[in-house]
């Protein structure tokens, strides 16, 4: 174990703990931090636990505490497997040798914009000079999406980093911002008191969505079993379960073409991180 996955380890990131069975082999599995650790946890531990049985080997799951520190764990490779955006996959696959695993098949990706119910905002040119809160620079749909949207269109805003998705639905709630930038899937699964309060905007045009990804390190073969149990879960009760935490219906296994539509935007965010 290096030294970066060894602090990784001792702040308590990881949040599976390693069972009393012996196990072959055990792989970190990194979730891109779109809601708080213990929810992400909650709802990727039957995943895992799917994955487990499946496969024989085991997995930890491990997140961050906001999407830059996740994006800088991909560049250090600190996690063997990881669920990460469509853009970090484009990056981490050319500059890191991430490999696609699989994605979404049910639903392509798309971003969103929320204000509260209440709002007196019912057209995007409204926000024009107004603050837009976004969980990070380089969330995808969340935030590089609809950013570059309104851009196209000539309103200009001026965007506000938060820490994951829920805490821009918890802000725009709580009227810190007259809007604020998600995805379907975590506006859904986010609490009813915060969800009820609020409604969709706008939403922006479809990409490929998030990718399940491993780091060149692993076994080709181990890497390939990953994938197929993953494309085969929603043909099992347990795997649809599992999924459903998710709310995702199904998985596909991927190519890493698959994501030729977000490398047409050429998206240059990242960059940074190869200085």
């Amino acid at each position: 174990m290096n030294k970066l996955l060894k602090r990784f380890v001792s702040v308590g990131v990881l949040a599976t703990a390693i069972s009393g069975q012996a196990w072959a082999e055990t792989f970190t599995f990194g979730v891109v931090p779109q809601q708080s650790a213990t929810k992400l946890a909650k709802v990727w531990g039957p995943v895992l636990k799917h994955l487990e049985d499946k496969t024989g080997v085991q997995f930890q799951f491990a997140t961050a505490t906001d999407i830059p520190t996740f994006e800088q764990r991909l560049m250090d490779g600190v996690y063997d497997f990881a669920y990460m955006n469509p853009y970090h996959f484009t990056f981490f696959n050319e500059h890191k040798g991430y490999t696609a695993l699989a994605h979404r098949a049910d639903k392509k990706i798309q971003g969103l914009l929320v204000t509260r119910n209440d709002s007196s905002i019912t057209e995007l040119s409204q926000l024009e000079g107004k603050e837009v809160a976004f969980p990070s620079p380089a969330a995808f749909a969340a935030s590089l999406v609809p950013r570059g949207e309104l851009a196209k269109m000539g309103i200009n805003i001026t965007p506000r980093y938060v820490s994951s998705h829920d805490s821009v639905y918890l802000g725009v709630s709580r009227e810190f911002f007259l809007a604020g930038g998600g995805i379907g899937r975590t506006f859904n699964n986010s609490k009813d008191a915060i969800k009820s309060q609020l409604k969709v905007l706008w939403k922006t045009e479809e990409y490929t969505p998030h990718a399940f990804a491993n780091h060149p390190r692993v076994n080709a073969d181990i890497a390939r079993k990953v994938s197929a149990v993953l494309a085969d879960m929603s043909n099992s009760e347990e795997g649809k379960a599992a999924l459903s935490g998710l709310g995702i219906q199904s998985l596909r296994a991927a190519n890493d073409s698959d994501w030729d539509d977000v490398r047409a935007l050429k998206l240059t965010l990242l960059d940074s991180l190869l200085d």
